[in-house]
């Protein structure tokens, strides 16, 4: 993966700040691009998204969207936008990552909304786990999903 493209994480009403500290990390770390869909579940000066991020929340690649209507028209190829669904039935291994790609998560009580996920079926992926849980916290869902994509794109 080069230095100069990257991943887009896009993280849809996020509603715990911590949660979006730490992928705001991550982001910086694995040269992603993150953005946030309005609305947001807290204030982006909230103390504890920054604490979470630590020192690197001023490296971070970020823009906010007022809707997904918004987001929707900066992505030029709809096709290289990854859905994550805990009821998807298509793997996060079964996808092949291309630089640039976008990759969508929803609030953490609820997914992504009903609506998105309707209109965007083909498109929505799973992180397959044999252990008896929903769901995973978003910010570890995130971390496996980038890296995945990234052992991808690196070799």
């Amino acid at each position: 993966m080069s230095n100069n493209t990257s991943l887009n994480i896009v993280l849809v009403h996020p509603q715990i700040p911590n949660n979006t500290g730490n992928i705001g990390r991550l982001c910086v770390g694995c040269n992603a691009k993150l953005h946030l869909v309005k609305p947001l579940g807290f204030e982006i000066t909230d103390t504890r998204v920054k604490r979470a991020g630590l020192d690197y929340w001023k490296d971070l690649d970020i823009t906010i969207h007022e809707s997904f209507e918004d987001l929707i028209t900066l992505i030029k190829d709809q096709e290289r936008m990854f859905l994550l669904s805990a009821r998807a039935s298509t793997s996060i291994y079964q996808t092949n990552f291309k630089e640039g790609d976008w990759l969508l998560f929803g609030k953490e009580a609820e997914g992504l909304p009903t609506e998105i996920q309707e209109k965007y079926a083909n498109q929505l992926r799973t992180i397959p786990f044999p252990g008896p849980i929903r769901s995973f916290n978003l910010g570890n869902a995130v971390a496996m999903v980038l890296g995945e994509s990234i052992r991808q794109l690196a070799f």
